[in-house]
């Protein structure tokens, strides 16, 4: 797989992952925001796994980045306030 595919691929797990996330927390960003909540909050979340010695793999895995884009979700409200 080219490396062009696998970065527009991961863009759209990311964006899949960051909206459920906003949902979950009852957050409205745009396209580009869920993007990056969602890769960053799963790399946050799949780290805590590791860091916990918990296996994420599969649907697991899938949870575990989601979990992790609602927590990075709160730390952003804790930082900027109600209005993130």
């Amino acid at each position: 797989m080219t490396s062009l595919v696998a970065l527009i691929i991961q863009i759209l797990i990311g964006a899949f992952i960051g909206w459920l996330a906003c949902l979950f927390m009852k957050s409205a960003h745009g396209f580009w925001m869920s993007c990056l909540l969602g890769i960053v909050g799963s790399a946050l979340g799949h780290w805590l796994a590791g860091f916990l010695r918990i296996q994420a793999s599969g649907l697991a895995g899938f949870v575990v980045s989601v979990a992790g884009a609602c927590l990075l979700i709160a730390i952003v409200r804790l930082v900027m306030g109600k209005k993130f």
